[in-house]
């Protein structure tokens, strides 16, 4: 963790910020964006909160949108701004020195600190701040009074940094827990459950799960997998305490919690975008517990149409932490289970352009072995699991979406599916845009 105070701002600033602290392991941009959709729609309408800050992870298409106020994210001018504020402020103490200090922040608390300093400059009436992966040794953890905290669904992921068991990864989410902030969760199995309960005591504070909201709408897409309405209810439950806390007598009124729905959005998690006669589902899935839910509502808003010809597949997958050959094999049987069996599977790297070209501020993860080993790897897999399936490889995004597009041109439409990573959706979604 990081004491802001080495940074130039004090606890009491950042205690100010009147944070709401959201850690778990599936859901918790959509709970955060959720949360402000909610708090926006009651700002809106009564003046409080005025200017509302957001901090998540990771971006998809550009850094700054880790660091949004209202429903945007910052400017180039503010983001430059402030990020030398903080550069020059981390740096300056080790200047001549010729190595670099293990106390400088890395990448991620450098972003952390960017933005407390961004809010405070910007003097934020609310804030949500989204964990990296972690909770009690997570790199936002350094906020000392939030107003409350979350935790969404848990599954095992990341689980050679916080596992190996689910248990051990509820100790380390529930690490956001303060004393005399109330906490809220989403159902958890009984084993993590209990240990969230513990913790809660330990630090002074109770934590209640929260089911669905029965005051949420029942018709719209946006709420039509379940565990978006989970999240939802979480977020819900979050921006009533922090109502309670920070503003006497205002209320989530039954206007705040349809227009906050109603003007919800969150890029690349369950997303639908419409080109003529084709339409793209672009969900950053990448554990076996997302990749279910993107199979189910993939399900459930392709299986009534009769326009879209053909279902098509996109899927990458490459990380150190994770199994793809699982991952594969969990949306392949996921999305079967559904008897949604997609025509055409395509296999690509996080590779973005065919002219190799790449956004300035991409992450990429690149594969160590050579590109074919492992997408040969996940389309015999694919062709093992559904012979009647046609199976290829691209070495890139923008040529899985080309072949997509065309594959659909020839058949009058299609519907595909881009999931597996959030690297992949960031990349198909520029491309898409482009």
């Amino acid at each position: 963790m990081l004491c802001g105070c080495s940074y130039g701002f004090k606890n009491e600033d950042v205690n100010n910020l009147n944070i709401i602290h959201v850690a778990g392991t599936k859901g918790k941009g959509s709970t955060c964006a959720f949360t402000r959709a909610f708090l926006r729609a009651h700002g809106q309408r009564t003046g409080f909160p005025k200017r509302i800050g957001l901090y998540t992870s990771p971006h998809l298409q550009c850094i700054r949108e880790r660091i949004q106020i209202d429903d945007h994210a910052i400017t180039e001018d503010l983001f430059t701004k402030y990020f030398f504020e903080v550069w020059e402020c981390v740096t300056s103490p080790y200047l001549g020195q010729g190595v670099e200090s293990e106390l400088q922040p890395r990448y991620l608390q450098f972003l952390a600190l960017l933005a407390f300093h961004t809010f405070i400059r910007e003097k934020v009436e609310a804030t949500i701040f989204e964990t990296h992966h972690g909770g009690e040794y997570d790199a936002t953890n350094v906020i000392q009074k939030p107003i409350a905290t979350g935790i969404t669904s848990l599954g095992m992921d990341h689980v050679a940094q916080l596992g190996p068991t689910a248990e051990n990864i509820a100790w380390h989410k529930a690490g956001i827990f303060k004393p005399g902030a109330p906490a809220f969760s989403a159902p958890q199995e009984f084993g993590p459950a209990e240990v969230m309960i513990k913790r809660a005591t330990e630090r002074n504070t109770t934590v209640k799960f929260v089911s669905a909201d029965d005051c949420l709408p029942t018709d719209g897409r946006v709420l039509s997998v379940p565990v978006q309405r989970l999240n939802c209810s979480l977020a819900l439950e979050l921006a009533r305490t922090f109502l309670q806390c920070k503003a006497s007598g205002h209320m989530i009124n039954a206007d705040d919690v349809s227009n906050g729905v109603a003007n919800f959005s969150w890029a690349g998690r369950f997303e639908v975008i419409n080109h003529g006669e084709s339409q793209w589902f672009v969900d950053g899935a990448h554990n076996t517990l997302s990749l279910q839910h993107a199979a189910e509502w993939f399900a459930k808003n392709t299986s009534a149409s009769s326009v879209h010809k053909h279902y098509i597949l996109i899927f990458s997958h490459f990380s150190e932490d994770r199994d793809g050959i699982e991952l594969v094999e969990c949306l392949a049987h996921a999305l079967f289970k559904t008897n949604v069996k997609p025509d055409y599977v395509i296999f690509s790297t996080y590779q973005e352009k065919e002219d190799g070209s790449t956004r300035i501020d991409s992450i990429l993860k690149v594969p160590e072995a050579p590109f074919p080993e492992p997408c040969a790897t996940y389309s015999s897999l694919w062709k093992v699991l559904d012979p009647q399936a046609i199976v290829t490889s691209v070495p890139t995004i923008e040529g899985a979406i080309k072949l997509a597009k065309k594959i659909g041109a020839q058949g009058g439409g299609m519907q595909t599916l881009v999931t597996g990573s959030l690297y992949l959706v960031g990349g198909a979604l520029n491309v898409l845009q482009s």
